[in-house]
């Protein structure tokens, strides 16, 4: 069930879809990253591989990555480059995803942010002499960052600081720390000292090790094995290591004077803190963007078997592809439908993140955007992984790597559900209060309008934060737990439908954009698809709320099957508009129609002439 365009408008339609995707300029943001994959360093290998070999490989991948660039600096300076890095290396290598994005956004570009392309020589680092890592959680201390126990303590009389882990809580947690690859050095998040007082938590820049071993002072410690692509994920604590005054990334956030006196632009500790680990929202948007291609890939794969994979017709008919039954391609039109609303968001959140207008809302949609897609991302490729069978678990086939990999985007740069909260709290009250209806002129709208299902959306969002600020009022006064407890259920409710408004909101923009055709009507369906499936889930609240009439509710179903239909019929074409390499398909068995092949047997009987006339026979 393999696509193939021979028409010139079937092309267009194609590249129109690719340009909703990637953008408008996917070829020049997006093209090195696609030939960088199809070149053979990037190609599958042979799985019978331990995780040390294949730890090994990722560092060697990055060290082939790095010579292909013509500056290390102007990737970390460029969040659109960072966020296609991620996009085409995540479903190609996990591991080395996590590498190059540690070393060239959170170590390089927290470098350059605080004045490193001025007095800082960072040559080791962009030749990868020194690979970079980043040190910031603790083993007590996860998403509540900016309580770091690790100290950094000015010692005026040889101008540095003293770093110290004071206890088992305040080890380093997970960095990639380990000689493996090179020689390692970190970005340390450590709480400065001076004369005792406490000014916050700052970045340091420590070597951590050499090729070997880790350097004096240094402990770093393997942790247990994660599932899924391996990284060396470590524990690391220090003992009275001594770096110098250059050590500190300092700025207006907070800098020692010459005079050994701490001064500082801002006067709350937290806000020096996120000034200092600035680096993580674009980290968001590269976790988002990693789990938008891993996605899109595994859905690719699922299309591609489905459509060669034959089982038997009804009642011993001609065989089928498992692709014709409606149960099977059902979940992938939602999925497609979904991974759309996916890209979408991401480039959304990149692009108002990138212009920096209103940068608190920005920053919290990115932080939304990072949370929903990355489940939703979760959700696909578990589809996808299911609609292959027990193919789909070998490790040959791409998928079980993909989804181990998504699980750590869900809890890198934030854990998910942390961050929703975070913004759940935020909206709360920065919410506008509940405005009409989506058909404010009365009456009911239309279920095959665009504009209805998008106004239905918004009212989501509206009802679940009024429920959330109904039950924060009637929780008792002067326990903000207890009023957050009360609240927290619909609130985080009303941040889920935030980002599925968002979305929906990108669908449309995308849709106006387009010319009349093949490309629009293929988009407009999957639009609409997109909200119908979320409608169809919050129908009773809908209904109550007075925006959806009874027999409206009655015909959901059959809308959403109607569309589902329709979708189904051009999944090849929309898989196609993904632009992933044919290289990178073809390292997948499962995704050509030849996957027999990869599981014959050349010592088998039907390898000989005999065996080879005998099942000619039987055919």
């Amino acid at each position: 069930m393999t696509a193939t365009i021979d028409s010139p408008s079937a092309e267009r339609s194609t590249d129109l879809l690719t340009g909703v995707l990637l953008g408008g300029n996917f070829r020049r943001e997006h093209g090195f990253w696609q030939r960088l994959i199809s070149t053979e360093p990037f190609r599958r290998r042979p799985d019978r591989r331990t995780a040390e070999e294949r730890l090994a490989l990722a560092y060697e991948r990055l060290r082939v990555l790095n010579e292909c660039l013509d500056s290390g600096a102007r990737l970390a300076a460029d969040p659109r480059a960072l966020a296609a890095l991620h996009e085409w290396l995540g479903p190609v290598d996990p591991a080395l995803t996590t590498v190059a994005g540690i070393h060239y956004n959170l170590f390089l570009g927290s470098l350059l942010d605080h004045g490193g392309d001025g007095h800082r020589d960072l040559s080791d680092f962009l030749r990868l002499r020194r690979i970079g890592t980043f040190l910031c959680t603790e083993v007590a201390h996860g998403n509540d960052a900016a309580a770091v126990e690790t100290t950094a303590e000015y010692d005026r009389e040889r101008d540095g600081f003293v770093l110290r882990t004071p206890h088992a809580g305040a080890q380093k947690f997970m960095p990639n720390t380990s000689p493996a690859g090179g020689p390692k050095t970190g970005l340390v998040a450590a709480r400065l000292l001076v004369d005792g007082a406490d000014h916050g938590v700052f970045l340091f820049l420590v070597p951590l090790t050499d090729a070997e071993q880790a350097l004096p002072g240094v402990r770093v410690r393997t942790l247990p094995t994660r599932t899924g692509s391996p990284v060396d994920h470590c524990l690391t604590s220090f003992d009275r290591v001594f770096v110098g005054r250059a050590a500190l990334l300092d700025g207006d956030h907070g800098r020692i004077g010459a005079d050994g006196e701490f001064s500082s632009a801002l006067d709350n500790r937290r806000r020096r803190f996120l000034a200092s680990i600035g680096r993580v929202t674009s980290g968001k948007i590269s976790m988002t963007a990693c789990a938008v291609g891993c996605a899109r890939a595994t859905l690719a794969v699922a299309v591609r078997y489905g459509g060669h994979r034959y089982i038997s017709g009804p009642r011993g008919s001609n065989r089928v592809p498992v692709i014709a039954h409606r149960s099977h391609h059902g979940p992938l039109a939602s999925a497609m439908a979904t991974v759309f609303a996916m890209s979408l968001l991401h480039r959304r959140a990149l692009d108002r993140w990138e212009r920096g207008e209103r940068r608190e809302e920005a920053d919290r949609l990115v932080a939304v955007a990072k949370g929903w897609i990355t489940w939703q991302a979760r959700s696909v490729i578990v589809e996808s992984r299911e609609r292959c069978g027990a193919q789909a678990l070998l490790e040959h086939n791409g998928m079980s790597e993909l989804l181990t990999g998504v699980e750590g985007a869900i809890t890198a740069e934030g854990d998910n559900l942390a961050i929703h909260a975070k913004a759940a709290a935020e909206m709360l009250f920065a919410a506008a209060p509940a405005g009409p209806g989506p058909c404010p002129g009365g009456g009911p709208g239309d279920l095959d309008d665009p504009g209805f299902l998008g106004g239905l959306l918004a009212e989501l969002e509206r009802i679940w934060f009024g429920r959330a600020r109904e039950r924060i009022g009637l929780a008792p006064h002067g326990d903000p737990l207890a009023r957050w407890n009360a609240a927290s259920g619909p609130a985080l409710r009303g941040v889920e439908a935030h980002a599925q408004r968002q979305a929906a909101e990108a669908y449309a923009e995308a849709v106006a954009a387009l010319p009349e055709g093949p490309a629009r009507d293929r988009l407009g369906e999957l639009q609409r698809l997109f909200a119908l499936d979320r409608i169809a889930r919050n129908a009773g609240d809908l209904l109550a709320a007075g925006l959806l009439t009874a027999d409206q509710v009655k015909c959901l179903p059959d809308r959403v099957e109607e569309l589902i239909a329709t979708v189904a019929a051009h999944l090849p074409e929309l898989v196609e508009s993904f632009a992933l390499p044919p290289q990178l398909l073809a390292d997948w068995p499962i995704a050509g129609a030849d996957y027999v092949d990869a599981y014959d047997d050349p010592g088998a009987f039907w390898q000989t002439d005999g065996g080879r006339e005998a099942a000619r026979g039987e055919r």
